[in-house]
């Protein structure tokens, strides 16, 4: 009971803050990941919390599953179609050199740890959680094409991980009973495709029904924010059924509810997104509490040199070669290789690689969490002053270069509110 006392009265002190804070690029996860540190090594009732790995993962899923679709229900879809080409750099280039590179990195910093183990934490660290940069891709100081290029990678690239990660899993295991190519591609088709039906059959459905039911007058005004939160777990829970991937699915259920229901995103998803940054708001300061505190007796100089490596090269070059003959400048690479936070995503799959027990966990999840820790920090930190340098540098060059890539037009007709996350 104390735990969710301290919990509660944490969550209430941020809300009471929030908007001063947030202009000083503290974001929630930040403060309520601090928070919770503070108080766990404090021991006022924090670490004595009786965590179920199954049932923490869960919450972090559902976290995630929310805040996806709630985002997805706001991109403008026809536009999209148009727009795909630097989302798709990212996603088909960027995230499997990225995973490539996080094995080159991990083999030299960890020669001790098994290659299956390193193929393992590279995957875990591979997705980006857009969402811990939220002023990235809400602030309009950020020409648009950049931040829906972020915010649409951030959207698939964790469920694309999802296969690389449960094979790694499996190898790390011995539990693979196949050859390592065919695994993969036979969980890509099996998460990309459950994912995708899932996704389309409970959006599709749940907006032409809200749709339907909305032009007749219907729907109460109390349950129009209940039906895309049903939706929104209704296609997590399909995906699941199909072994598919619940990210894709949120991702991609969003997307279609947001274009077939007809109605504004940021009106009818404000309970989906509320709930979702709540469940958020618990998770970065259990985070805080015990995730920690488990990890700093364990921190090396080579678990921080990883950490360090993740969040810049291992990103920032594969971003640099995905660009690379797109005529996009070095300032746009640079800007967006750099906001590619580690988020929820990469802590599901640490929670899944704790229950089901790895080589080498103790620095697999060490270095996890301490990757997840400074990219809280450090993204959130750095958000405010570099959006303002890169607003600087576009309004100069696209005035200078109308034509430029940066500057071609897109839509983002509703945009994001700042959910719990960031």
């Amino acid at each position: 009971m104390l735990a969710a006392t301290m919990i509660l009265a944490l969550i209430i002190v941020w809300s009471v803050f929030s908007r001063p804070l947030d202009r000083r690029g503290v974001t929630s996860a930040l403060f309520l990941m601090v928070a919770g540190f503070v108080i766990g090594a404090l021991e006022l009732g924090l670490r004595d919390i009786s965590v179920d790995s199954v049932v923490a993962e869960r919450v972090a899923e559902v976290t995630l599953v929310l805040l996806l679709f709630s985002d997805a229900t706001r991109i403008d879809l026809r536009s999209l179609r148009h727009e795909l080409r630097w989302p798709s750099r990212l996603l088909l280039i960027g995230l499997p050199l990225s995973m490539l590179a996080g094995v080159g990195v991990g083999v030299l910093v960890f020669p001790g740890m098994a290659l299956a183990s390193v193929v393992l934490l590279s995957t875990m660290l591979a997705s980006t959680d857009a969402a811990l940069g939220q002023k990235v891709v809400s602030d309009p100081a950020v020409p648009a094409r950049v931040r829906q290029t972020l915010d649409v990678e951030s959207g698939l690239n964790d469920g694309l991980a999802v296969p690389f990660f449960l094979v790694a899993l499996d190898v790390a295991n011995a539990d693979l009973h196949t050859g390592v190519t065919w695994s993969v591609v036979s969980n890509m088709i099996t998460q990309i495709g459950g994912g995708l039906i899932a996704g389309l059959c409970a959006g599709i459905l749940g907006g032409l029904l809200f749709r339907f039911a909305d032009r007749r007058g219907w729907i109460g005004s109390e349950w129009r924010q209940v039906l895309p939160l049903a939706a929104a777990l209704l296609a997590y829970t399909l995906a699941l059924l199909l072994g598919g991937s619940g990210f894709i699915a949120a991702f991609v259920g969003g997307l279609a509810f947001g274009s077939m229901s007809g109605a504004s995103g940021s009106i009818v998803t404000l309970l989906t997104e509320e709930m979702g940054g709540f469940l958020a708001a618990v998770t970065w300061i259990g985070f805080g509490a015990l995730a920690l505190s488990f990890a700093i007796p364990h921190i090396t100089w080579q678990v921080l040199l990883y950490a360090a490596l993740s969040l810049t090269l291992v990103r920032m070059i594969p971003v640099a070669i995905a660009f690379a003959g797109q005529r996009v400048k070095r300032p746009t690479v640079a800007f967006i290789g750099w906001f590619g936070p580690r988020g929820l995503a990469s802590l599901v799959f640490a929670l899944l690689a704790l229950e089901r027990g790895i080589p080498d966990s103790e620095v697999v999840l060490t270095t996890v969490i301490v990757t997840v820790a400074l990219s809280v920090i450090l993204h959130g930190l750095t958000s405010v002053p570099l959006v303002a340098a890169y607003h600087r540098w576009s309004a100069a060059h696209t005035k200078e270069h109308p034509s430029a890539e940066e500057a071609a037009p897109t839509t983002i007709p509703r945009q994001r509110r700042h959910s719990g996350l960031g």
